[in-house]
């Protein structure tokens, strides 16, 4: 059998990373020095915001995009939590809103006014407490407005419905700190990775846990869904101490469908996955490279493009939702590069390199946009993806037959409403060509809120009151 050399035919082959001039990154900046391993930077089409090294409490910076250059040293900040704050999010559905969780045990909920801060901002929008030690992950359901996930050092992953500024469910199946947290397209399945050594993919609103592997020979640190391949990939440490990745069907975790060694470096692995163009790129904490790769559903499932190299060290990356980037210049993705010892935020851009100038519509699909899919009444009731229209519409021209079961079914027991194989429609997508500078007109409204004991699962979370200034703080054991 003659060997032949296999040439892969792939729109993304010759993908490169272009740093932005000078001018156009944000200098001056006093990057947080904490070693927690998350980004400290979250992105979108009009805001960067950025974790800041402060005395007395947390804070992070928000700069509009357009404002770029040096960043004075008495720049307004956001600093109302009284511990280092750990993970800020923006909201995908509304751009001027951002969630933090702090060390001091709270989340944070922030309106931005319209062009930015012109004063340091120390009064939240909302104060959520609900987790009895620091909070090191939140993140945004991708399909529902205003439902929040967090994960603390409990071990607990707390649902909060934003509308009524209150959580409605706490998962509790980790025995130690959850490292990791990722949503599926619709956001009907939770994956995460846990210090306990294993990965499990969770159903959130039960609570139960699908599937769960325990990952001894690859230590799992991160976690992404890829799109609707139902696959998941992880990024973790082998046991020679070598980086790794490995493959994951979601629906059977007993063994990775691959697992390839990255280096010898020490620095975690960051993911990030763009479902659009079936790429994956891989930056490590530490390193100054970014690796991508095409994944496909097929063997050899992961194809090796390029690498962006770069001597500056990146502490963590921000990354622009698809909506503002610019596809005049056929950019598929952007980082937001947090270079500590600079003071420095440089974006980097990832272009596929194209000679017309007009719209490339093969590399631009329709993508999950600015509207969400669902309230969070819907999204908690057991329904994914249906636009509330588009539902109400399915709901009139179901048979009749079918119709008067479900009814029949309601009356013996309600919940099975939750179960009705109803034919449900994709998240709200856009097109990038024509609507992909339009702002969402969605505004937040806080709820009112009395105070009183938070009980979920029939456990008051409020037992143990937060901790509410700084020597608190350092006087919790973690």
């Amino acid at each position: 059998m003659s060997w032949r050399p296999q040439y892969r035919s792939s729109k993304f082959r010759n993908v490169y990373g272009k740093v932005a001039n000078r001018e156009h990154c944000f200098d001056g900046i006093p990057i947080t020095k904490n070693v927690h391993d998350n980004h400290f930077c979250a992105v979108n089409a009009r805001f960067l915001a950025i974790v800041t090294e402060s005395s007395g409490g947390g804070s992070f910076l928000v700069i509009p995009l357009e404002q770029t250059g040096r960043i004075e040293p008495n720049y307004p900040k956001v600093c109302g939590h009284q511990g280092n704050v750990l993970d800020i999010k923006w909201n995908p559905f509304i751009d001027n809103i951002i969630a933090s969780c702090s060390e001091d045990t709270s989340v944070r909920i922030w309106e931005i006014p319209e062009g930015g801060l012109k004063r340091s901002m120390t009064e939240a929008l909302l104060e959520l407490h609900g987790h009895s030690r620091r909070v090191g992950l939140v993140e945004w359901h991708p399909t529902t407005n205003n439902i929040l996930f967090s994960a603390g050092y409990d071990y607990k992953v707390l649902i909060w419905n934003l509308d009524v500024g209150e959580p409605v469910k706490m998962i509790d199946c980790h025995s130690d700190v959850i490292l990791c947290m990722s949503f599926n397209t619709d956001g009907s399945l939770l994956a995460t990775t846990c210090k306990d050594k294993k990965l499990r993919v969770i159903e959130p609103r039960s609570g139960r846990v699908l599937q769960e592997a325990s990952c001894k020979n690859h230590r799992v640190n991160r976690v992404v869904f890829l799109g609707n391949m139902k696959r998941l990939l992880t990024t973790g440490v082998s046991r020679w101490n070598t980086r790794q990745i490995a493959l994951w069907d979601q629906e059977d975790l007993s063994m990775p469908l691959i697992e390839e060694e990255i280096d010898g470096l020490s620095g975690l692995l960051f993911p990030f996955y763009d479902a659009d163009t079936h790429m994956l790129y891989l930056a490590g904490k530490g390193d100054g490279n970014i690796r991508y790769y095409e994944i496909s559903t097929e063997k050899p499932y992961l194809s090796y493009l390029m690498e962006f190299r770069s001597p500056a060290p990146q502490k963590g990356l921000g990354v622009m939702p698809k909506h503002g980037l610019d596809v005049s210049a056929c950019e598929v993705f952007r980082f937001y590069k947090l270079v500590t010892l600079k003071g420095l935020i440089e974006p980097i851009s990832m272009i596929v390199p194209r000679r017309s100038d007009s719209y490339q519509e093969d590399i631009y699909p329709m993508t999950p946009g600015t509207e969400p899919a669902l309230t969070p009444d819907e999204w908690l009731g057991g329904i994914n993806r249906a636009h509330p229209i588009s539902l109400h519409i399915l709901l009139l021209e179901l048979p009749s037959h079918l119709a008067s079961r479900q009814a029949e079914a309601d009356s013996v027991h309600p919940s099975s409403v939750r179960t009705c194989p109803l034919p449900f429609l994709d998240p709200v997508l856009m097109s990038l060509k024509e609507g992909y500078k339009k702002s969402s007109k969605m505004v937040f409204k806080a709820p009112i809120k009395e105070k009183k004991s938070v009980v979920v699962n029939g456990i008051d979370l409020l037992e143990n009151v937060p901790p509410r200034t700084e020597n608190e703080v350092r006087s919790i054991s973690y």
